[in-house]
């Protein structure tokens, strides 16, 4: 007879020993591709699991893809520092847990005093499977009629003042 698996249980919060961090769900992470010439992927912690020993921790997270990861690709009007919420949900390790990171609002990260390596923005929902967005437009500006990348320098429209 084949022994039975311990139940999971569900943890508050989990620290990644390599950095001497406590991720919580709710929290932004920067995972670890099996690829090293490839960035860190970003996700958000939606819940976090360990066997009954309370080890083996296992995070269930929620994708965000970056535009170049998306169909369509990377965009003239996609920062550098942006990424979509994805509906594409996962279970990882949690070793593969790099570090913290924020993901904010188009709005807040455009008013972000100095950008680190660990912030970046979203301004997009993202569906896997269709590659469709919402919202499915954002303002364009001016004669350019692109959305505002927030890595481009833009001066106030003579004609307008957008």
């Amino acid at each position: 007879m084949a022994k039975a698996k311990a139940p999971r249980r569900t943890l508050d919060s989990y620290t990644v020993k390599p950095i001497n961090k406590i991720v919580k769900p709710g929290d932004c992470v920067l995972l670890r591709p099996s690829d090293p010439s490839m960035p860190s992927y970003v996700a958000k912690i939606e819940r976090i699991e360990s066997d009954g020993r309370g080890a083996n921790a296992r995070v269930h997270v929620r994708w965000y893809y970056r535009p170049e990861e998306s169909i369509g690709g990377r965009r003239q009007f996609h920062g550098s520092k942006e990424v979509f919420l994805s509906d594409h949900y996962d279970i990882q390790s949690a070793d593969t847990i790099e570090g913290k990171c924020t993901v904010h609002s188009f709005k807040s990260y455009t008013k972000l005093d100095a950008v680190g390596n660990d912030d970046f923005f979203c301004r997009f929902e993202y569906n896997s499977s269709t590659g469709a967005f919402i919202p499915d437009r954002v303002a364009v500006y001016c004669k350019c009629e692109m959305p505002y990348n927030p890595d481009d320098l833009m001066v106030q429209c003579e004609i307008c003042s957008d």
